[in-house]
């Protein structure tokens, strides 16, 4: 009796070893959204927006631009500024100033249908130096950056950094903030590049320092840990919370920005 229960549970589970189903989960089309992509910076403008829309998952990565929106920047002082428009989706403004402390309003019409953002350009923060950090990796010598600056005393300031080595874009996201060194120097280098990427000696790196706002820093962030999607590492991809309502994607960022270059000298 016992043996018959034991070659029936063993045939059993050989059958269901044997059986190999594929699963195909559906995958819903996504419906095609209005992208907004604007700054307002304490730089000297014009400063512009970006129209464009999101595609299907099944498409080429070819966004369609909107031509037709209506643009209105203003700021909490009462100016406001109607944008034009230019080529490519892209809306300049006419004689906005990008200022600290001030609050910006986005207005965007697009087909009959509204999209507003708000954001406050935080105080500038003095990028100082920039200097270079040097590690061994397998006897040889590795390079990254160290951007310096005081972050002020007040808690809750957020920076995006942007690298680019030889003029190439290091499409890394470097988003720091100062829950752990609130009114400290900086002392965190930002990602060394990628395989495709790296910092060599003779290199010139330049490296824009940003003060942006809690939701910028959110936004990017978020963006930053879908970078690694996929086996291994990363989140499942997904729209990234923003500062714009009415159903758009994108981001609209008041900013500060500043540049400063280094050159790689021969350790």
């Amino acid at each position: 009796m016992h043996i018959k229960i034991y070659l029936y549970l063993f045939s059993s589970i050989l059958l269901l070893a044997s059986c190999d189903k594929i699963i195909t989960l559906p995958i819903e089309d996504n419906d095609s959204k209005v992208v907004i992509e604007g700054n307002i910076t304490d730089q000297t403008g014009p400063y512009f927006v970006k129209l464009s829309r999101s595609i299907k998952l099944d498409e080429a990565n070819i966004y369609p631009v909107i031509e037709n929106g209506t643009i209105v920047i203003s700021d909490n002082t009462g100016p406001k500024d109607t944008l034009i428009y230019s080529s490519g989706g892209i809306y300049r403004t006419r004689f906005l100033r990008g200022i600290y402390g001030r609050t910006y309003s986005l207005e965007v019409n697009v087909d009959g249908k509204k999209y507003t953002a708000q954001s406050t350009m935080p105080y500038r923060v003095t990028l100082d130096s920039l200097r270079i950090n040097i590690f061994p990796v397998n006897g040889k010598n590795q390079y990254s950056i160290i951007p310096v600056f005081l972050d002020p005393l007040e808690l809750g300031n957020s920076y995006r950094f942007i690298q680019k080595i030889n003029d190439t874009l290091d499409k890394n996201y470097n988003i720091f903030n100062d829950n752990l060194n609130n009114g400290k120097i900086n002392q965190r280098p930002l990602n060394n590049g990628n395989k495709d990427i790296t910092i060599k000696n003779f290199d010139i790196v330049s490296v824009e320092m940003q003060c942006i706002s809690a939701s910028a820093s959110v936004y990017y962030y978020t963006l930053s840990q879908q970078g690694g999607a996929g086996p291994g590492g990363g989140t499942a991809p997904t729209n990234p919370p923003n500062n714009i309502s009415g159903g758009a994607l994108g981001l609209f960022s008041a900013h500060t920005t500043q540049t400063k270059l280094i050159q790689i000298p021969i350790y």
